[in-house]
Parts: structure tokens; sequence; C-alpha cells
């Protein structure tokens, strides 16, 4: 019976990508919740990781008996999040300076850690170290870069802590207030601020000379185009879309179907890593705003109600977008993605 529902599972294109990325930044608590905010992650888990001891108990490692360090899994669908993104992520809810803990919890044990469980996971997080020093933010990283070994669920109550009852809600809450990671976060960090990957697309200088009025209250003030009337909302051509701004690939015409509301609709992006997902609470209800990596563009928000296989509606103002035909992939420099539409 299992054998035969996952083909009818694979038939239908439902199987969903899946990945794994394991980080320590001291209490796993407040770790869970910036990677559990993440389109395209599926489930955050709590845990113990990078110890020789197998199955330990949280008594025995917060005492600092075992090896572990206190970690989270995060499992991700590579098309809707890079692992570059989950690295930001992480860098950016913990303190890389303190080398014996983190806030107020101290000991190897609350130590932060990338644990890479591939050399392409290392390759990316010995870049984003380096990143990070060449930005300047920091005087002295300590944080370790290791390979992977081994992982243990921590115990049932301190899965998800932070959302299971008013008690649990209250305490972390407090608990969370009281260490000084969200003050330390907030003094570093701008809500929307990346990495500075290198990349062949960037924001020109002379950019706004370039866009229409419409293009520029869109990508620069995130504004929103009037539904149907916009350039692309019923265009039924073959070809990618780019970030008007600066080029960078962004969605393609396979992914993008009849959604009814009047602007263009992706079940999913063309290069996980070019999008950067925000929390926008402008009008009274929160969403998650989609931008593009490089350009910085406002594109429009992601929705959670879109057709299968990933559930997703990306809406997208046509303002924020060039369309690329598939024939004219190769003059305009985007001869990689021609395969697929063979």
């Amino acid at each position: 019976m299992k054998f035969l529902f996952a083909i009818v599972f694979c038939f239908f294109g439902l199987n969903v990508k899946a990945d794994v990325a394991t980080f320590a930044g001291g209490c796993f608590w407040c770790m869970e919740p910036p990677f559990e905010k993440l389109v395209g992650v599926s489930k955050v888990i709590s845990g113990y990781s990078g110890g020789s001891e197998k199955n330990p108990k949280y008594e025995e490692v917060a005492r600092g008996k075992t090896g572990h360090r206190e970690s989270v899994q995060v499992h991700y669908n590579p098309d809707l999040v890079s692992y570059r993104r989950l690295v930001e992520i992480f860098w950016m809810n913990i303190d890389p300076t303190d080398g014996n803990g983190q806030f107020v919890d101290k000991g190897f044990q609350y130590s932060s850690a990338i644990f890479t469980h591939n050399k392409t996971q290392r390759k990316i997080a010995l870049k984003s170290l380096d990143l990070l020093k060449l930005s300047g933010k920091f005087k002295k990283i300590e944080t370790k870069i290791i390979d992977f070994k081994s992982f243990y669920p921590a115990e049932d109550y301190h899965q998800d802590y932070y959302k299971k009852n008013l008690v649990t809600k209250t305490k972390y809450k407090y608990y969370r207030a009281a260490s000084g990671r969200d003050d330390f976060i907030e003094k570093h960090w701008k809500k929307d601020e990346t990495l500075n990957w290198q990349s062949d697309y960037q924001k020109p200088n002379n950019f706004k000379n370039k866009l229409s009025e419409i293009q520029l209250e869109v990508t620069q003030n995130e504004g929103t185009e009037p539904p149907f009337k916009n350039e692309y909302w019923d265009n039924k051509q073959a070809g990618i879309y780019v970030d008007v701004v600066s080029g960078e690939p962004l969605f393609s015409s396979k992914d993008k179907y009849k959604s009814g509301t009047g602007w263009p609709s992706f079940t999913k992006p063309l290069v996980s890593n070019n999008i950067i997902e925000l929390n926008d609470t402008k009008l009274f209800s929160e969403r998650i705003e989609v931008r593009s990596r490089f350009g910085d563009s406002h594109l429009g928000h992601v929705f959670k109600d879109g057709p299968e296989p990933t559930g997703l509606r990306y809406c997208i103002n046509s303002a924020s977008l060039r369309f690329i035909p598939v024939e004219k992939l190769e003059k305009e420099g985007y001869e990689n993605f021609k395969d697929l539409f063979n």
C-alpha cells in the first residue's frame, strides 16, 4: 500500500523536495521561530547535535556533560528557500562574537555552530562567514562551522515551546525579552538586510532613470498596480520573468497559473536564492512580502492558497518584472534556462 501511494503521489506531481540544515544558536526555543516563519520550511525540530553520546537527555546536555550543543534541525524545500537564506537567518539571530554560549545562557552546550551536511553546505557556510567578516559588523567571530555527525530530537515538551499554551508562551516571551537576544538583533541588523553575496545581477546606480512611474512606485515604494490592468497578468507566452531593476531571474512561465486575482501568479520561484521574504503588517494584517535579493525590489506577496505541488501563490506586480520569451533567452544572456522549455 505504501508503495502504491508513493507512485500515485509522484504521478500527480505532488512529491516535494526536502533538504535538512542544522544550526546551534543557543536556546533552541528561540531558534525555532525565525526559521518556521520562512515559506519553504516544513518543520523545525529542537534537539542536540555535535556530541558523541547517543540519545542524550536535556538535563545532561544542560549541565554540559554530553558534548552536544542545543540545536535546531530545519527541514526545507530548496525550490522555495535556499540554504544561503537559512544561513543568513541563522547569523541574524545569534551573537557570533560569544564563544562561550549565547546571551544569558553560558557554557559549551549553548555555543553557536553551523553543522554542514555536505560539501555544498560547507562551501556556502564558509562563504557566509567570510561575508560576515567583510561586513565589519563584528570584530571577532567565534561561531564554528562543523561537519554534521548526528542529531537527537529533544523531549516533546521542548518542541514548539513558544506556541504550546498560555503558560509556555508567557515563559518564552519573558525569557526571550530578558535574555538580550532581541536587543542585540535590533542593534546589528535591519529587517531587510542580507549578506553581500556576489552576483552578476546588481542594482545599477542610474536605475531610476530607466524605470517608468509605476515601476518606480512599485519597486521602490512598495506600491501595488491595479489588477487586470497590468502588463503580464494574462501573459501566456513561454519564458522567464526577471527583476526589472537588476535583471536577476525570478519566475518561469512554467510555474505561472491563472489565479483570477488580476496579477501574475506563480507557484514557486525560478531561483529560490533570488527571493527574500519579510513580514509585512502595513494593512493591519500580517502578510509575507516578497523582494528580490540583488535588486532589492518590492515584488509583491506570497500566500498559502495556491495550487499543488507547493500550495503557494506568489502574487507579483507586473511593474516589478521584465519578461524574456524563450526565443530571446540566449540573446539576453539567460541561455542557462533554455533547457527548461525543451
